[in-house]
């Protein structure tokens, strides 16, 4: 008889060392050994929880950091079952760091997260909640079977089912949670909700979902790729553009609604609201269509856009001025404006955009630049930032949305500008004659206050830069006009002087200057009171420009819990929206099932707007 032999099995040596980590950290954990569990981590060590220890959205740093949450946490959360998520692939190692997914449990839920070690210690964890046990979303095995087979004298059909539920949702029964703005971020928090079955209304001031892209100039299209840009559940069609138009985007988020069985209203607009502390409820007043409607949600959730509200400026004679003139917000489009003469202030996304559709529609252009702005062109931010995440080839190289979203989460923001750094180094580098021929048509260029880029820019501060797909060029070789380093000194009937005493010619002046805090909308709907309670959203607390300090290792009051109770907000990119739409939910759907959610790390509130 011949003997077949195995081959004995093999451990590399990533992943032997992995192994050895998650076990020593989950004994530790286990036996409530704060100080063994926090002898795994190095001095220089980040944990980044999003949800799944902390009911919050946290990063603690050193030992110290460490130790703190554990003592806060361990106890309640019995973590167990910490191993390498294979699905998610091997354990891996590069210029000394070993890293590996894992995937573990908590007593109410389960984990999926992401582990780097140095010599045998974290240097960076993340770990998520990625379902609640006993709440799972009915996908896969658990979708629903739509079929109710067998004979049923009273039978109700799909839609009659949703016709009763659109009819009593708001009426003879209340949502639970209120989601205020219908665009890409209160779309896909409702689409989570949904599969989470948590009654929810999303409310929006436009008739139909998409409303708010359509209304933009008519050249606007995405920036970013169409990998980055997916929503939950539902990607879009491998035949998609790699950069949508607006209308493309508005028309998907119209069908998405539909086919996600969102309970959308449009043409609604929200008119106050106020917290009833006794009842634990919101009182929110909103008017559809003409029909004053009494809402009363336990959760209020403000997704109005992480830019907030319109910024606009306060100069001497906009009283005067006798030509059109508006916020970018709502610039209509060149259409109207061939053969003028057009100011734009500003010089980020917005002004560039609408800058060049003016140009091609036979406008006169003048762009005001009155501080730096960083400019990558599209290409080179699709090649050096984003190839690896979110491409053609990473998705043919095994990238999925998921693996992308969370590898992006798994650097802490403290050390993420180390990593961006290289990236706009060596865009620098490859663009040196573009960069070279903005500058010398006076063009005012930087690259963040720590040469960090784009990516550092928008976490914090959410403005200062452009992604050039084109109004550069136009730039540079002055076929758009650029008036750089000035501020506007005044309006007059039919002209804009500028504080260098340049006077511009103006039948339209666009007001590209941006927008204030997302409490901005807290203060108008519930109060200025509750506006300051909650201070300001969005940044870190880096320091850098326009992101006072202190360091705060988060977004301010996005996602997470605030200081004012059932009140959260909600927004950001087609990315961060798709993304971090799961950890709100989940939070959401919590408390509504009872679950008991003591927060860790509240944050204080530094800064008021």
């Amino acid at each position: 008889m011949t003997q077949t032999l195995t081959p004995p099995t093999t451990t590399s040596r990533p992943r032997a060392e992995v192994e050895a980590w998650l076990a020593a950290f989950e004994q530790a954990l286990t036996a409530e050994d704060v100080g063994a569990a926090v002898g795994l981590f190095a001095t220089d060590s980040y944990w980044r929880d999003l949800v799944s220890f902390t009911w919050n959205m946290v990063t603690v740093e050193g030992p110290d950091g460490v130790r703190d949450l554990l003592d806060s946490t361990l106890a309640r959360v019995a973590p167990q079952g910490f191993v390498v998520a294979d699905d998610l692939g091997e354990p891996s190692e590069a210029g000394g760091v070993v890293e590996t997914w894992i995937r573990f449990e908590t007593g109410v839920g389960r984990g999926l997260g992401h582990l780097r070690l140095k010599d045998g210690r974290c240097w960076t964890l993340l770990t998520t909640l990625a379902e609640l046990k006993g709440h799972e979303e009915p996908v896969s095995g658990r979708r629903p079977r739509g079929a109710e087979h067998g004979a049923d004298p009273a039978r109700r059909t799909w839609t009659e089912k949703r016709e009763q539920e659109a009819a009593e949702l708001g009426r003879s029964t209340q949502p639970y949670v209120l989601v205020v703005g219908g665009g890409q971020g209160g779309i896909a928090l409702s689409a989570r909700l949904r599969q989470l079955d948590v009654p929810t209304i999303v409310i929006d001031q436009h008739p139909r979902a998409g409303d708010a892209w359509r209304a933009r100039y008519k050249s606007l299209c995405l920036h970013d790729p169409v990998w980055y840009d997916h929503l939950p559940y539902l990607d879009f069609p491998k035949t998609w553009p790699v950069f949508a138009p607006k209308d493309k985007i508005a028309d998907w988020l119209e069908m998405y609604t539909k086919v996600m069985e969102l309970n959308y209203w449009g043409s609604t607009q929200c008119l106050s609201a106020t917290y009833d502390a006794a009842a634990a409820e919101w009182v929110v007043e909103v008017d559809r269509d003409g029909e004053r409607i009494t809402l009363r949600p336990q959760q209020l959730v403000l997704a109005t856009g992480m830019s907030g509200k319109a910024s606009v400026p306060a100069f001497e004679g906009m009283d005067v001025f006798e030509g059109d003139q508006h916020h970018s917000s709502q610039h209509p489009g060149p259409d109207a404006y061939r053969g003028k003469r057009a100011v734009v202030i500003g010089a980020n996304n917005s002004a560039h955009d609408i800058c060049a559709a003016l140009w091609e529609a036979g406008a006169d252009v003048t762009m005001v630049q009155r501080s730096s702005t960083h400019i990558v062109r599209s290409d080179s931010l699709m090649t050096f930032a984003l190839g690896g995440l979110y491409s053609e080839q990473a998705v043919a190289a095994g990238m999925t949305t998921q693996k992308a979203d969370l590898t992006f989460a798994s650097l802490p923001y403290r050390i993420m500008h180390e990593f961006q750094i290289p990236v706009y180094d060596a865009i620098r580098k490859h663009d040196a004659d573009f960069y070279s021929r903005l500058e010398a048509a006076g063009f005012m260029l930087d690259y963040g206050d720590d040469d960090s880029g784009l990516f550092m820019k928008y976490l914090r501060r959410g403005s200062g830069y452009y992604i050039d797909v084109g109004a550069s060029e136009l730039v540079a070789n002055g076929d758009i006009h650029l008036e750089s380093g000035v501020d506007v000194e005044r309006l007059t009937k039919d002209a804009v002087v500028l504080t260098n005493g340049t006077t511009l010619p103006a039948d339209l002046v666009v007001y590209a200057t941006g927008y204030g805090s997302m409490n901005g909308w807290a203060a108008d709907l519930i109060s200025p009171e509750v506006a300051d309670t909650v201070g300001k959203v969005w940044g870190l607390g880096s320091g850098t420009t326009k992101d006072p300090g202190p360091w705060e290792g988060e977004e301010r009051n996005m996602w997470k819990p605030t200081q004012q109770q059932a009140l959260w907000f909600h927004g950001g990119n087609l990315h961060q929206s798709r993304h971090y739409s799961l950890y709100l939910a989940l939070q959401l759907k919590a408390r509504e099932a009872g679950i008991d959610t003591p927060v860790y790390g509240l944050q204080e509130v530094h800064h008021l707007s």
